[in-house]
C-alpha cells in the first residue's frame, strides 16, 4: 500500500467534522462497563433532552456541516421512538444532517421496530449492536441482560428495516473464556452476515465490578493468553472475509466506520451529552460527566467543559502516529509533515521499528506488522513525548 486511502486532515476548520451525542441511560450497569451512565425514568429523559437542545444553542459551527455522527452510551436505545425522533431533529435543525455516516448503537434488549423505523426516519444510516459474546455463560458472566435469542430476533429485526450498515461488537479475554469459545463467539457473529464487526479485549475499568474482582483476585489478567486470542480473531475474520483495518475492527469493503477512522486521523469533533468529549476549535475537553451538573451549567449559558486540554500541533502529530499506526493502512509520513511542519521521514525510531520487524516502510507510507500490530500499545507508549 503506497498511498493512504483517507485525506489526512489539515488545520482546524479543514478536517471533516463530527459530532458524538452521549445518552447516559442504562437499565443495568454491566460488570465491565465505565462510562458514564445513569439508570432511566421519565424525568431524566425529558431534562435530557431538553438539555441537548439547549447545548446544541452553544455550538456555533459556522458554515460547516457535520460530515458523521455517532449516538453512544449508555444505551441510546433505551429512548422511546419519539424521543429519538426529537434528538436527531434538534441536532439536524441546529447543524444539519450528516453528509456521510450516522451511527447509533443498540443493545438487543432494547431493540423495537418502532425505534429502529424511527431513526430509518431520521436520517441514521448505520446500527452497531453490542451482543459481546454468543456463549449463555459469558453473558452471565458480563453482567449482560440479554439473551442468544434476544441477539438473533434484534439482529433479523434491524435487518429487516434495512440499514445501510450494521455492526456488531463482541468482547474477548473474558474470564474462563477458552480460546475455542471465542473462535465460536467470532463465527457465530459473522454466520449473521453483519457488514462491520468490533472486538475488544476484555479490560478492567475503575470503579465496575470487574475491576473490584481483579482487586480481590477473583479474576486475572494474562498477556499471553490475550495475544492468542488476538491472533485467533485475524485468523476468524480473514477465513470469514472481513478485512481488518484497525487492530479491533473488521469490515466488508465500504463499511468502514467513518466516524472513527476520522477520531483516529485527529479530525475534529463536538462531543455533546453529560461527559460527551470534543477535539473542536483549538483544544480538547469533556462534558462534565453528571446529568444534573450539565443540566444545571447549561441553565447559566454554559457547556459545563472539564479536562480541558490546548491542542498544539505536537500533541495532534503525536496522536495522529499513535492512532494512525494502529490502523492497518498506516501512515502517510509525508503527509503528516505538511500538515504539521515537523520532519518525520528521518526519525530513527521508525527505522528501529522497521528493523525489529514491527513496521514495514513503502514509500512515504510507515504501518505496522502483525508483529507490530499485537503490541501497539508498546509502540504508542514510546512515541508519547518525541513531539510534544
Amino acid at each position: 500500500m503506497s498511498k493512504s486511502k483517507h485525506k489526512v486532515p489539515q488545520r482546524h476548520g479543514e478536517t471533516p467534522l463530527g459530532l458524538y451525542l452521549h445518552v447516559p441511560f442504562c437499565s443495568t450497569s454491566c460488570d465491565f462497563c465505565g462510562f458514564y451512565q445513569i439508570q432511566s425514568d421519565r424525568k431524566g429523559i425529558l431534562s435530557y433532552i431538553d438539555g441537548v437542545k439547549r447545548e446544541l444553542e452553544l455550538v456555533d459551527v459556522g458554515s460547516r456541516k457535520i460530515d458523521t455522527m455517532f449516538w453512544g452510551g449508555g444505551t441510546p436505545g433505551l429512548l422511546p421512538a419519539a424521543d429519538m425522533l426529537k434528538v436527531g431533529s434538534s441536532i439536524t435543525d441546529a447543524l444539519g444532517m450528516p453528509t456521510q455516516e450516522w451511527t447509533v448503537e443498540m443493545a438487543p434488549s432494547s431493540v423495537k421496530r418502532d425505534k429502529l423505523e424511527a431513526l430509518k426516519e431520521a436520517g441514521v444510516t448505520r446500527i452497531s449492536m453490542g451482543i459481546q459474546s454468543l456463549n449463555e455463560r459469558l453473558l452471565e458472566a458480563l453482567g449482560r441482560q440479554h439473551s442468544l435469542k434476544q441477539i438473533h430476533k434484534a439482529y433479523n429485526l434491524i435487518r429487516e428495516v434495512g440499514f445501510r450498515s450494521v455492526n456488531v461488537d463482541l468482547i474477548f479475554a473474558i474470564p474462563t473464556q477458552t480460546e475455542e469459545e471465542w473462535r465460536a463467539d467470532v463465527r457465530g457473529a459473522l454466520a449473521l452476515q453483519p457488514d462491520h464487526l468490533s472486538t475488544y479485549c476484555l479490560t478492567f475499568e475503575e470503579d465496575t465490578a470487574l475491576f473490584i474482582k481483579l482487586q480481590q483476585g477473583k479474576v486475572s489478567i494474562d498477556p499471553d493468553r490475550e495475544a492468542r486470542f488476538y491472533t485467533a480473531m485475524w485468523e476468524e475474520a480473514e477465513n470469514g472475509g472481513f478485512q481488518q483495518y484497525e487492530i479491533s475492527n473488521y469490515a466488508r469493503p465500504g463499511h468502514q466506520c467513518l466516524h472513527n477512522v476520522y477520531t483516529w486521523r485527529m479530525a475534529e469533533w463536538i462531543g455533546v451529552g453529560p461527559s460527551g468529549s470534543s477535539q473542536w476549535a483549538g483544544s480538547r475537553h469533556t462534558n462534565t460527566p453528571d446529568l444534573k451538573d450539565w443540566l444545571a451549567g447549561l441553565e447559566r449559558g454554559e457547556r459545563g467543559l472539564v479536562d480541558r486540554t490546548e491542542l498544539s500541533d505536537g500533541l495532534l502529530l503525536e496522536d495522529s502516529l499513535i492512532f494512525g499506526l494502529r490502523m492497518n493502512e498506516g501512515v502517510d509520513l509525508a503527509a503528516l509533515e505538511r500538515r504539521f511542519g515537523r520532519t518525520l521521514r528521518q526519525v530513527a525510531f521508525f527505522d528501529q521499528l522497521v528493523e525489529e520487524g514491527k513496521a514495514l516502510r513503502e514509500g512515504d507510507v510507515l504501518r505496522l506488522t502483525p508483529e507490530g500490530r499485537m503490541v501497539a500499545d508498546a509502540v504508542g507508549e514510546a512515541l508519547l513525548g518525541r513531539f510534544g
